[in-house]
C-alpha cells in the first residue's frame, strides 16, 4: 500500500523497526501475517476513503482543470481543459492495466523491489471483494491510488502550455507515468529503496510535487520558449476561473492529505488541520511580499500562495504539528514567489503556469523541513525523521526524474515533434489549430 501512515489501532502489530510513513500495505502484511489476519473491513474508514477518493479526483477535474485555464490566453483555454481531462482518462487506464501492480504490489524479487513492483496484479488480478488494504476494500484504495497517478501528468502540463501538440502530449503523459512516476511512488511508497533507507513522504511531496515540478522545468526548457515571450502579452485570461479552480483544489487536497491517513482517525484530522494552517499561511506570505515588491497583491499571487501551501505541507502533513505547519506555510509562501518571479524572470525560461516554480519549489521545500519539524507525538515516525535523509530522497528523486524525463522528451521529439506544427497554428492558438473549437 502506498499511503499508510498507520493508524493507531494497528500500530501494536507493527514490526519493531517499520517505518510509520506511507508504506504498502501489501509489503507490509506480507513480512507481518498475523496484521492481514486481523484486519477487519470499517465502514468508517471506508466511508472517509471513498470521500477522500473523489475529493482527490476533484482536484483534477475540474479543479486543475480550471486553474491552469484561467491562466493561460483565451485562445488556448480549451486545450489546457483538453489536455487534463485526456490525461485523467489515459492515467485511469493505465493504472488498472499495470500500474497499480507494478508500483505497489511487492516483487518477490528482492533487489527488483528496490525500484519496481511486480506484474502479480495487472488487470488487478487476484483483487476481488473481499481483498482489504487494512481497514478498506482493495477496489477503494486502487482507486484512492489512481487519483494521484492522475494529478501528477497534468500538473506538468502547466509548464509547456499554449504550444506542447496533443499527441506529444499523449506519448509524454503514458511514458512519464511507467518510466517515472511508477518507480518512484515504489520506491517511495511500495517498499523500495527510498521509503525503507527512512525518507518520509505522507501524502506526495516527492512523488507528486517534485516529480512533476522538475519534470515541467525540464519539458520547459527542451520544449522551448512561446513564441513571443517576453514580447507579447501573456496575462491570463481568466481570473475568476483559476481562482474557482483554486478553491476545488485547495478543498479536494483534505482527501489528497487527511485521506492519506486512510483511515478515519486522528492522525486523518491533524493532516487536515495542518492542510489548512499551512495554506492559509503561505496565501499570506506570498500575499505580502508581492505587495512590498510590486506595491500591489493580485488574485493571481494569493491563490498562487495556497496551492504553494497545499504543496509544501504534502510531505508533513501527518507527521507536524499545527506549529510546524504553520512555519512550513510561512517559507514556503515566500520561497516559491522567490522561484515563480523574480528567479524565473531573471533565468528567462519560459514555464507557462510556474509548474516548478510552485510545485517544484515547494514540494523540496516541504520535503526537507518534513526532516526539521517532524513531531514524534504526532506520528511515531518523527522519532527517525532527518533532514539529511530527506534531503537524499529529494537529490535521488530530482536526478532521476530530471534524466529521465529529458530522455522521453528527446525521443518523442525525434520521432513525431514535440510542439504544433507551425508559428501560425501557435499564434492562432491551440483550441482551434488542434482541437477546431473555441470560447465565444
Amino acid at each position: 500500500m502506498s499511503r499508510f501512515p498507520f493508524p493507531s489501532r494497528l500500530s501494536p502489530y507493527l514490526p519493531p523497526k517499520a517505518p510509520l510513513g506511507h508504506i504498502a500495505l501489501t509489503a507490509l502484511f506480507a513480512a507481518n501475517p498475523a496484521l492481514a489476519d486481523d484486519a477487519r473491513l470499517d465502514s468508517g474508514d471506508t466511508a472517509w476513503m471513498l470521500t477522500s477518493t473523489a475529493l482527490v479526483l476533484l482536484m483534477t477535474i475540474p479543479g486543475l482543470a480550471l486553474f491552469y485555464g484561467g491562466m493561460v490566453r483565451k485562445k488556448n483555454v480549451l486545450s489546457v481543459l483538453m489536455q487534463c481531462f485526456a490525461i485523467c482518462c489515459l492515467m485511469t487506464v493505465l493504472w488498472f492495466l499495470f500500474g497499480y501492480s507494478l508500483a505497489l504490489t511487492p516483487n518477490g524479487n528482492e533487489a527488483l523491489n528496490q525500484v519496481i513492483g511486480s506484474l502479480d496484479k495487472v488487470f488487478l488480478l487476484g483483487v476481488t471483494a473481499t481483498s482489504l488494504s487494512g481497514t478498506i476494500p482493495e477496489w477503494l484504495f486502487i482507486m484512492f491510488q489512481m487519483t494521484f497517478a492522475i494529478i501528477t501528468p497534468a500538473l506538468i502540463v502547466g509548464a509547456f502550455a499554449e504550444r506542447m501538440k496533443f499527441s506529444a502530449l499523449l506519448w509524454f503523459s503514458g511514458l512519464w507515468l511507467i518510466l517515472i512516476y511508477i518507480p518512484v511512488a515504489h520506491s517511495v511508497w511500495g517498499g523500495g529503496f527510498l521509503g525503507s533507507a527512512g525518507v518520509l513522504d505522507f501524502a506526495g511531496g516527492t512523488v507528486v510535487h517534485i516529480n512533476a515540478g522538475i519534470a515541467g522545468l525540464v519539458a520547459a526548457l527542451i520544449v522551448g520558449k512561446r513564441k513571443g515571450y517576453g514580447t507579447v502579452s501573456m496575462a491570463p485570461h481568466n481570473l475568476t476561473l483559476s481562482m474557482i479552480g483554486a478553491s476545488l483544489l485547495w478543498v479536494g487536497w483534505f482527501g489528497f492529505n487527511a485521506g492519506s491517513a486512510v483511515a478515519s482517525n486522528a492522525l486523518a484530522a491533524v493532516a487536515m488541520l495542518n492542510t489548512q494552517v499551512a495554506t492559509a499561511a503561505a496565501a499570506l506570505a506570498w500575499m505580502f511580499a508581492e505587495w512590498i515588491v510590486a506595491r500591489k497583491p493580485s488574485l493571481l499571487g494569493i491563490v498562487s500562495g495556497a496551492v504553494a501551501g497545499l504543496v509544501a505541507i504534502t510531505p508533513a502533513a501527518g507527521f507536524v504539528n499545527p506549529t510546524g505547519s504553520l512555519l512550513i506555510g510561512l517559507i514556503a509562501g515566500i520561497g516559491c514567489y522567490i522561484a515563480a518571479v523574480p528567479v524565473k524572470k531573471l533565468l528567462g525560461y519560459d514555464d507557462s503556469l510556474d509548474v516548478f516554480g510552485v510545485h517544484g519549489v515547494g514540494g523540496i521545500i516541504g520535503a526537507i523541513l518534513t526532516g526539521v519539524f517532524a513531531d514524534a507525538s504526532v506520528n511515531p515516525a518523527g522519532k527517525a525523521a532527518s533532514a539529511a535523509l530527506q534531503v537524499y530522497g529529494v537529490a535521488v528523486t530530482i536526478v532521476y526524474t530530471a534524466v529521465v524525463s529529458a530522455l522521453i522528451l528527446f525521443i518523442i521529439k525525434a520521432v513525431i515533434g514535440l510542439r504544433v506544427s507551425t508559428a501560425d497554428e501557435e499564434a492562432q492558438g491551440l483550441d482551434i489549430s488542434l482541437h477546431g473549437e473555441s470560447v465565444t
